[in-house]
């Protein structure tokens, strides 16, 4: 059988799968079982394939049979990029259900194969550390902690546990569609890596992951309502990685052009929706507001403060926020960088 990832937390906690119905995540619902970890599962349709109504029944038949909770989510999405808009409408669903049922974590069925593919994708498109391991075993996106139990598991080891178990699953067959960015790299590179490279590859990830700890100072990130700060930390790319850490929770992901912006600018609007400031000692982000009717005596108590005029929109508007920053800026302690 084969062992899963964090163990010791999915037997405290209250647990949510995010189930397709496909090799991975069918995988992962019969290991759970077999490690008796109570948990529901919650699947979205999005009417991409004919069988897509077949795959949402089984997903509730399956549940079922085993006595869980089946939460389903049917959507259809149209345009471009329909991948990053899935993505979206799929952790808008998981939210929502997180937060009415109270559960503790989410889990997704990523494998060693989808984590190198995503190394490679980022690789090419000139990213660092922490973007080239954006699939962790344990992670956070908009107040969900998302784990990841199989993360150490190859594609190829997982089928071989399905054959063995005979257990049904349906397979996507726009797995091999190669329009797709993440399928071109899987077809071409990652397949042939993993089967050669496994086990080294395995401990790479591992190896990289404790670099990167090392690395990336932590930053203790407070928040008041839509309002987020932090106390900088003493190097500027463990500054951009709290930034991106934060607008991802938030249902951002920062662009390159957006990362490179905020090392020569101190405040800079992302994505038209958040303003991001750097100050000396510290770093602020809000939604970004434009007010119209702000009076006087504001303007001019923002002025004497130093507060970004980009900001002061939603501050007009959210008088506790206002007062820790108005607290927050009488305390600067300049940034240091390594």
């Amino acid at each position: 059988m084969l062992n899963l990832l964090h163990l010791d937390l999915l037997k405290k906690g209250k647990v949510l799968l995010a189930f397709s119905g496909g090799v991975d995540s069918t995988a992962l619902f019969h290991l759970l079982r077999a490690h008796n970890i109570l948990f529901d599962i919650a699947h979205v349709n999005y009417h991409t394939r004919p069988s897509s109504d077949d795959e949402s029944q089984s997903a509730q038949d399956l549940a079922s049979t085993h006595n869980l909770h089946c939460y389903t989510h049917s959507c259809r999405l149209e345009g471009k990029n329909f991948e990053h808009r899935a993505r979206e409408e799929r952790y808008t669903f998981l939210k929502y259900l997180v937060e009415k049922h109270d559960y503790s974590y989410v889990l997704t069925a990523h494998q060693l194969n989808d984590r190198l593919e995503w190394l490679m994708m980022q690789f090419c498109r000139g990213s660092g550390l922490p973007e080239l391991l954006g699939i962790r075993s344990i992670d956070s996106r908009e107040g969900i902690t998302l784990i990841r139990p199989l993360l150490e598991h190859d594609r190829e080891s997982i089928e071989e546990y399905l054959a063995q178990h005979h257990l049904p699953h349906f397979i996507d067959e726009s797995n091999t569609d190669e329009r797709y960015t993440r399928n071109l790299f899987r077809q071409r590179f990652s397949t042939p890596l993993m089967r050669e490279y496994r086990d080294a590859i395995k401990r790479s990830f591992r190896y990289l992951e404790e670099d990167n700890a090392a690395l990336i100072e932590s930053v203790t990130v407070e928040q008041k309502n839509e309002f987020y700060y932090f106390k900088n930390p003493k190097n500027h790319h463990s500054l951009i990685v709290a930034i991106d850490n934060i607008l991802k929770s938030m249902g951002h992901v920062m662009s390159g052009h957006e990362k490179e912006f905020l090392k020569q600018v101190p405040s800079l609007i992302v994505g038209r929706t958040y303003c991001v400031t750097i100050e000396e000692a510290y770093t602020f982000i809000v939604p970004y507001i434009v007010e119209e009717t702000m009076d006087k005596k504001f303007k001019d108590m923002c002025r004497n403060a130093k507060i970004e005029p980009k900001m002061r929109g939603y501050f007009a508007t959210h008088p506790q926020a206002l007062e820790i920053i108005l607290r927050l800026k009488g305390d600067q302690v300049p940034l240091r960088f390594d």
